[in-house]
């Protein structure tokens, strides 16, 4: 009888230690399905992998005709009433008399179409010479303008073409040299284009404190950072950005001791920030919080994916509440109720998550689904910040757009070779995506910086 009940007991241990293992091996099998069906409909993997399978984040309203929508003010080419260049097309002779036509036996113009081309580039050479002036027995010299210091040198329109190519379009050195002699013949090198670069990220010093002063006051400004592999080792592009500003910054790190630094906005920051739910954001309490729903919905969508009802159900209940913020009516009169269905399904998904599972070196192991409720219950003000203020986007997607530069620059030039010229290209893309915004002319602002003057931003 001991025999037995000793051997039920080794049993028991046994089938305990079994149980265990299983749900481990299962928790594991889910979670390598999961990274078999990832798309970046349900994480954080960018729609370049999904193929011809990409579809929007956020589902659009249905129902419109495609192309431009009413009130859409359209562009197209119309007559001018000045042509730089005017051809007569006439008869050439007369079939009856053999008589020639020229221009001159033109009587009227019955029809007219114009071309819309552009001229042959070519360089224009402006001499500057230094005169002298005799008067009252002296002699007195003029000077050449502070710009001017070399017997022949390039102008500022080039160098200001050269830094809108290479920082805004993503034209490497190499290749600008090659463009600008096949249009204009001359030999711009890579060392004057360097030079180009780094003379404009000197001028736009007062302009970037400017840019940082403005996003500093903004009412609601979004966040984000992308790493990018500088002088062969990985660095870190941080954004902060408004609906009329870019500011970008390069640093070593990723989190608090960039978020910390002297070039970091978020660290003075008092009003909305919106961002992802990178710890590091929330190390810094004088200003409010606010989360990307984009990644949410994700993180949701892959739940959904593998069956989860309380994930499904808080899916839904995002997009309702996306499409009443965007409908423009106010739903805080009615916020209590929302939040109670928040919480009722934060609730409901704490009994449907797997409690936590001892690790191989005896940490608990929460599931995906419990770690991303953990979240929902931690920040619940954050997640629905965007339905209680207007002026709160459901997503990061303002910071995301001004930092996705960052990942055409890699693929096209994969890397930074020093730090100064990422430094130089963060604070140049910053002006460039702020002109932009403005809806001003880039390259007249960028040579208005080679010729030292100021530049005006509205501020709206």
């Amino acid at each position: 009888m001991i025999k037995l009940i000793a051997r039920i007991d080794i049993l028991e241990a046994e089938n305990t230690t079994l149980k265990r293992e299983n749900a481990a091996l299962r928790l594991e099998n889910a979670e390598l399905q999961s990274g078999l069906n990832k798309n970046s409909n349900n994480s954080h993997k960018p729609p370049s992998t999904d193929g011809l399978q990409k579809k929007p984040a956020i589902a659009q309203s249905i129902g419109k005709k495609t192309g431009a929508q009413k009130g859409h003010e359209g562009k197209t080419l119309l007559m001018v009433s000045n042509p730089d260049a005017i051809i007569i097309h006439h008869a050439v002779s007369c079939p009856c008399c053999c008589k020639v036509f020229g221009a001159s036996d033109v009587t009227s113009i019955i029809q007219k179409r114009q071309v819309f081309d552009i001229p042959q580039p070519r360089l224009e050479v402006t001499e500057h010479q230094l005169g002298l002036i005799h008067c009252c027995g002296q002699t007195h010299k003029g000077a050449f303008p502070s710009m001017i210091n070399q017997p022949v040198q390039y102008g500022n329109k080039i160098k200001a073409l050269s830094v809108l190519l290479n920082t805004d379009y993503k034209v490497p050195f190499e290749k600008i040299e090659q463009l600008l002699g096949d249009l204009y013949g001359c030999s711009f090198n890579e060392s004057t284009a360097i030079s180009a670069n780094l003379t404009c990220f000197n001028g736009l010093e007062a302009t970037e404190m400017f840019i940082k002063e403005q996003i500093l006051n903004a009412e609601v400004v979004n966040f984000d950072e992308t790493g990018m592999r500088v002088e062969g080792k990985l660095a870190w592009f941080h954004t902060a950005s408004t609906a009329l500003f870019t500011y970008l910054f390069v640093h070593t790190h990723r989190g608090k001791e960039a978020l910390e630094s002297a070039k970091s906005v978020i660290k003075d920051f008092k009003n909305w920030a919106v961002h992802d739910c990178w710890a590091s954001y929330f190390d810094f309490a004088d200003c409010s919080h606010a989360l990307c729903n984009a990644h949410i919905v994700r993180q949701l969508q892959a739940l959904i994916d593998n069956d989860s009802r309380w994930a499904t159900q808080m899916q839904n209940l995002l997009f309702e509440l996306y499409n009443e913020s965007q409908k423009g009516t106010s739903i805080v009169s009615d916020k209590e109720r929302w939040i109670k269905k928040y919480q009722a399904i934060c609730l409901q998904a704490a009994s449907e998550e797997p409690p936590p599972i001892k690790g191989k070196r005896g940490k608990p192991k929460n599931s995906k689904g419990r770690n991303l409720l953990n979240r929902l219950v931690k920040h619940q003000d954050g997640v629905l910040a965007f339905a209680f203020n207007q002026a709160i986007p459901f997503t990061n997607n303002q910071a995301e757009r001004d930092i996705r530069c960052l990942k055409t620059k890699q693929k096209v030039a994969t890397s930074f070779r020093t730090f100064s010229g990422a430094q130089q290209y963060a604070r140049i893309q910053s002006f460039v995506s702020t002109i932009r915004k403005h809806r001003m002319n880039v390259f007249q602002n960028l040579t208005h910086i080679f010729n030292n003057n100021a530049v005006s931003l509205e501020i709206a």
